[in-house]
């Protein structure tokens, strides 16, 4: 009877502690909603600076382990590999997508796991960068960016690592360029031949008939008309990610009342809330772009596309090539994903299917097993250990690194 009492007594104090945790958690969620937020806390150094790119550098955590995602504990590799990994968000989100939480972020992931780490940061434009296309962004923003990461890294080779139109902004870099800067690509979610399924396919093909009837019966033409017109706003750039997953971002809120006790669930949920309401706008000239080239001309699938009066040609592309789909991704769903491996022309080349939809692929709670150590193992094989340097002649990574390092001294001298 006593135990019967103290179990009951116990349960009763559980539930007590729950509700009051709950109470704390909604009022903090109601009136303190950046309390809650808990991305973009990786430290970093901003190398390069322009308007509106920016180059950040994520020099190795302190310790010699750091808590990934579910706790786990992932050790620390303080030697560096000597190709440099440059990852490459899309256009209309925020740095935030690969610094989400400290224990799912994959710039800190990567940056512990022996690589120079360097991201794209395509800045947030505004109306006065309404012309900006495509070629802007992966011709002369891309070139900058990788001259800079070659100059600080000190090394003439980079990895490309690049989500949805990151990806795709790599590999028309790539062919208009060559890759003979470039050993190892790596494109996750990113479209290719938009005759296959999935919302991005249907959208292409309502905008297809239409398209065409103009086209053959008037001398009008999309890329006639003033950019400044065409800019997508951040909300409709949020509504298209939620409409992916409707039910989903309606349920997660019910997720949240009936775990608003759990802190780390809460912090999780705002977390995620805030990157997805706070995306950015799609300048006009780069929607032109997607929507002629891409969308009526599926020109990727033919293994070219025409950015402003050149041609990338992916048949050019030679570099190790790792693809990565969701397996519930319905923007850009596996058929599609897949298509870069029929047009580029690299012998070491290799297609993966991953948990996840477009998002949860890359960000979710199973990407570092599924995606992220994949890649860093897969990297490995195909990025040389770095040999013995002067320490007179050091890159301006392990300059930058140095710096940090005294830093961290001065500011606790028991290091």
């Amino acid at each position: 009877m006593t135990s019967l009492r103290q179990r009951a007594l116990d349960a009763g104090l559980a539930a007590n502690e729950r509700v009051l945790a709950a109470l704390d958690n909604a009022f903090d969620w109601v009136f303190l909603r950046e309390s809650l937020v808990r991305s973009g806390q990786t430290p970093y150094e901003c190398i390069y600076e322009g308007d509106p790119m920016s180059l950040r550098y994520y020099p190795v955590p302190e310790g010699s382990s750091m808590v990934a995602a579910g706790g786990e504990r992932v050790p620390i590799i303080r030697q560096r590999k000597a190709v440099p990994l440059v990852l490459v968000p899309p256009l209309g989100v925020t740095t935030e997508s690969f610094d989400l939480m400290p224990d799912r972020s994959l710039v800190r992931y990567m940056a512990a796991r022996g690589y120079h780490t360097y991201l794209i940061d395509w800045g947030k434009p505004q109306k006065r960068h309404a012309h900006l296309s495509m070629a802007d962004y992966a011709s002369e923003m891309m070139s900058t960016a990788l001259a800079e990461v070659r100059a600080h890294s000190g090394s003439k080779t980079v990895s490309l690592m690049g989500w949805c139109m990151g990806g795709l902004l790599c590999l028309i870099h790539l062919g208009l360029h060559g890759d003979a800067g470039v050993r190892n690509l790596i494109t996750v979610a990113s479209p290719i031949d938009l005759r296959g399924g999935g919302i991005v396919a249907r959208a292409a093909s309502v905008l297809n008939t239409p398209a065409r009837l103009i086209r053959k019966f008037t001398s009008w033409r999309l890329h006639h008309l003033d950019p400044a017109r065409l800019h997508a706003p951040a909300w409709l750039t949020t509504l298209g990610f939620k409409l992916t997953d409707p039910v989903g971002s309606i349920s997660t809120y019910w997720d949240l009342l009936t775990r608003l006790w759990d802190r780390e669930f809460v912090e999780s949920h705002s977390t995620t809330a805030d990157y997805l309401n706070n995306m950015l706008l799609y300048p006009g000239g780069v929607i032109q772009d997607l929507v002629v080239r891409m969308a009526v001309d599926n020109q990727l699938a033919s293994g070219c596309i025409q950015i402003r009066d050149r041609t990338a040609d992916l048949r050019k592309i030679k570099a190790n090539l790792l693809v990565y789909a969701g397996t519930t991704d319905h923007l850009v769903p596996p058929e599609i994903a897949r298509g870069s491996l029929d047009v580029v022309t690299s012998a070491d080349k290799e297609f993966r299917i991953a948990p996840g939809g477009h998002m949860g692929v890359i960000l979710g709670s199973k990407a570092q097993h599924e995606v992220w150590e994949p890649c860093v193992q897969w990297l490995a094989s195909r990025s040389e250990l770095t040999r013995a340097r002067n320490p007179k002649r050091r890159s301006g990574a392990e300059e930058t690194q140095r710096q940090i390092q005294q830093r961290r001294e001065r500011d606790d001298p028991t290091l």
